[in-house]
């Protein structure tokens, strides 16, 4: 099946449908990651390639409800730069959900898209998929089942930062090891494999058996060539 993840450039959902046999593809603005299937540019370009379907990863950076602080000035005005940018982002979010492909899941943090949009079909954890971390992750659903927990841990331990505000290991951890910001977003962004591999196995089986049904019932047709 013709599969496209957008919005990625570490390769982490990508490979794991590509290693349950599926034609994946990842696309971003920036360059991949990791070798493999990629298409650096803008995800409209390549919308309505024929692909059955859609997991989309979003940037967060105006979606995110942690990011409302930013959205007035120290004197109490609006940040009108930054009203504008999450406009934007909402209805590059909006374009994405109304793409021309029969499954999409859109994925992002807590984030206006609940207020703005919709309220997400589910809500999962890294820690119900092996990964003792937590990460709460939306997840906007057409026409795919939720996903079903693989192995559930514990949550993990969380670090108390000078702010006095607590954080999930992961997320100190990024901050540990990044030297900039972007390299801090790249750590904070990425997919847990756990959930990756949830997606393919799961999302990747549901468009397998309804390709069968449709195969058996004759509403798809095959042409065979001599």
């Amino acid at each position: 099946m013709k599969v496209l993840i957008a919005c990625e450039y570490s390769g982490a959902v990508r490979d794991a449908f590509i290693k349950q046999g599926h034609d994946a593809m990842s696309c971003d603005l920036l360059p991949t990651d990791v070798d493999g299937p990629h298409y650096q540019g803008s995800v409209t370009d390549i919308l309505n390639d024929g692909w059955d379907l859609m997991i989309a990863h979003p940037p967060c950076t105006y979606l995110a409800v942690s990011g409302n602080r930013w959205l007035y000035n120290k004197d109490g005005s609006r940040n009108e730069e930054r009203w504008d940018n999450r406009r934007e982002a909402l209805d590059f979010v909006r374009l994405l959900m109304n793409a021309p492909i029969e499954r999409i899941a859109v994925e992002n943090p807590v984030s206006v898209i609940s207020s703005e949009i919709r309220k997400p079909d589910q809500i999962i954890q890294p820690w119900q998929f092996g990964h003792g971390e937590t990460k709460k992750t939306c997840l906007w659903l057409k026409n795919l089942p939720k996903l079903k927990p693989t192995k559930i841990v514990g949550k993990g331990e969380f670090v108390t930062f000078k702010s006095g505000k607590k954080h999930p290991a992961w997320y100190a951890e990024a901050f540990a090891k990044a030297k900039t910001k972007a390299e801090r977003q790249k750590l904070r962004s990425k997919t847990f494999q756990g959930i990756a591999d949830a997606m393919a196995e799961q999302w990747g089986k549901d468009l397998l058996d309804k390709r069968c049904t449709d195969l058996c019932s004759g509403t798809l047709q095959l042409e065979f060539r001599s």
